[in-house]
């Protein structure tokens, strides 16, 4: 994850949300403890049949970008999920530059898979298809790909809504405002008679 704080005020924060086919640590799902693994393309075809995708703070409501207001960007390439976002969020501006924010997340809903079952091993569940349902930075949470949950939808949505974490490397920048001082010296120079 790359996280700029730039001078206007805004944070751009960009990198790559999880990584496609590659096997999770031990996880929570509806079937019980398994390993998983994202197929290749489900996360594009996701993103294609979205109207909208929030970016929230710890799978929160506060929402702090969107695809519909094209502060966020998603997109699955050779290696997985990746976002780019423009953040003016004052909290999260603020959570930016005190080093804070820890990782990716994302909930996904209506999951199709597969399982397979394994000698020895957990089963192997094979996410084929869902809704991305917002992806999330991780600010007051521990983000572990391994961290999940799971929880039923009130008021008439009987989907259910999984939740990962990954741990990724962060990179914070600060860009600063160059002053241009050429004016000012410039008088100083004619005060002094040097000019």
């Amino acid at each position: 994850m790359k996280i700029e704080v730039r001078a206007d005020g805004t944070v751009i924060i960009e990198g790559y949300i999880n990584v496609a086919e590659r096997e999770s640590r031990p996880v929570i799902t509806p079937h019980g403890l398994v390993n998983e693994r994202i197929e290749s393309g489900v996360f594009q075809r996701a993103i294609d049949a979205a109207q909208n995708i929030n970016m929230t703070i710890d799978h929160t409501t506060k929402v702090v970008a969107s695809t519909k207001k094209q502060t966020l960007k998603l997109y699955e390439d050779a290696i997985g999920l990746r976002a780019y976002s423009e953040i003016t969020d004052t909290e999260t501006i603020k959570a930016a530059q005190d080093g804070r924010v820890k990782g990716w997340s994302f909930g996904m809903r209506n999951v199709q898979d597969n399982m397979e079952k394994r000698v020895d091993k957990l089963p192997l569940r094979h996410i084929t298809g869902m809704t991305l349902d917002h992806v999330t930075l991780v600010i007051n949470k521990t983000p572990a790909y391994a961290a999940t949950s799971a929880e039923l939808r009130a008021g008439g949505d009987e989907t259910m809504l999984e939740e990962r974490c990954m741990d990724t490397e962060i990179s914070v920048i600060q860009t600063k405002k160059e002053i241009d001082y050429t004016e000012y010296e410039n008088r100083l120079k004619q005060i002094k008679g040097e000019k």
